[in-house]
């Protein structure tokens, strides 16, 4: 018999909530996403991560259903994993879950059952940036334009570059997390999340990236999403998904032209937020489309910095990083561009080929000059289309 390490790490898996926006007719953990429910996907998620003790937080009543699901997620590991009975707040559960932690765990990450495709990578990496005295949180960037509203008028806009939507799950130091935990039951405030009651006590709480598939199961919609991602899944790994995109880019600017990845000296460049490549655009609209993970604006858009001037490498790189981050790998790409300059034949196989190399996958490229019809004929600009495949990992 092999004589496994006791982990220093353990996640508390909170399924304690009735789940009343979601309309069912159990509490939301114990709805069926698939054929499975959302409790044992989050559980799947927990386990395929690095070991760690596992202690469920399940509503009154629900222990048993909990103890099966943790069972069949856990196979080997199941003495790793243990179940409680939450209490009447999110809080109150959370305590619950401490109560139950082994002597030898040094970090604790909180996890929300709801949030139940977390990649095991985000809980990995969760855990792995816990430092003394500091928690951590993962989180996504805020995309919308955000209003403040008093008495049902618009007051003001809210700058959003200092916003972020935080996710689970969120990691302490147990030490720590345990002082935060018995200066809120003495206070007697409820906190929105543990990093708010952590940070209440003076202690600096960080963040890391978090990934749209984590997103929270809190309304019909939301499971609507959940099945619809996981569906190509359970179709099959050899069943494909496919996405289109599009991108127009008017000439203007200064410095070179770049497009398909290439630099074309001596070229008028397209105007745009980035290094205007149109095809590198359409190729990331196409991909995000077909793992349906949004689209370019919303991750690249001029709420996005840190892309102003980027070029293909950039955006096809982290449009990779996403796919996978959603369980989706690259199946192959066919773009087509339209325009009268730059000649495209003598440096196709050049661009094909770092493209390709960027997204591991296939990638061809095509161009028209649409006989000189419309604003890309005129040469005003370039308009592209592509259209992409993604494979479930």
């Amino acid at each position: 018999m092999t004589i496994l390490p006791v982990p220093r790490t353990a996640i508390i898996v909170v399924a304690a909530g009735s789940g009343t926006r979601l309309g069912a007719s159990a509490p939301k953990a114990f709805v069926g996403v698939d054929s499975r429910s959302v409790l044992r996907h989050a559980l799947d998620g927990v386990f395929a991560a690095a070991p760690a003790q596992v202690v469920v937080v399940a509503p009154a009543g629900w222990e048993g259903d909990a103890e099966t699901e943790l069972r069949e997620a856990a196979g080997e590991r199941a003495d790793l994993g243990r179940v409680v009975t939450g209490g009447a707040t999110r809080q109150q559960s959370v305590a619950a879950g401490l109560s139950a932690l082994w002597g030898d765990i040094e970090t604790v990450l909180v996890h929300d059952a709801a949030r139940a495709l977390t990649p095991p990578s985000q809980i990995d990496a969760v855990a792995e940036a816990v430092a003394a005295g500091v928690g951590v949180i993962p989180t996504l960037p805020v995309v919308d334009t955000l209003k403040r509203v008093v008495n049902g008028t618009v007051a003001a806009a809210v700058d959003r570059s200092e916003l972020a939507a935080a996710q689970t799950p969120q990691g302490f130091p147990r030490a720590a997390l345990e002082v935060a935990y018995a200066a809120a039951r003495e206070s007697g405030v409820e906190y929105t999340d543990d990093a708010a009651l952590f940070a209440a006590t003076g202690r600096p709480v960080r963040h890391i990236d978090g990934s749209e598939r984590a997103f929270k199961i809190t309304t019909p919609a939301d499971l609507e999403r959940a099945r619809h991602l996981l569906g190509s899944h359970n179709a099959g790994a050899g069943i494909p998904r496919v996405g289109i995109g599009t991108d127009v880019h008017a000439f203007g600017g200064e410095g070179d032209l770049w497009l398909a990845g290439l630099e074309w000296p001596g070229e008028q460049p397209l105007s745009g937020h980035s290094d205007g490549d149109a095809v590198a655009h359409a190729i990331v609209d196409a991909l995000l489309g077909a793992a349906g993970i949004g689209d370019i604006g919303e991750h690249f858009g001029t709420a996005h910095p840190e892309y102003a001037g980027a070029h293909a490498e950039v955006f096809l790189a982290r449009t990779r990083e996403l796919l996978r981050e959603a369980g989706f790998a690259v199946g192959n790409v066919s773009v087509q561009f339209q325009g009268n300059r730059p000649k495209f034949s003598p440096r196709r196989s050049e661009a094909q080929e770092l493209l390709s190399g960027i997204l591991g996958a296939p990638v061809s490229v095509t161009a028209t000059t649409t006989d000189g019809l419309g604003f890309a004929g005129r040469a005003e600009g370039i308009a592209v289309t592509a259209i992409a495949t993604v494979f479930p990992l």
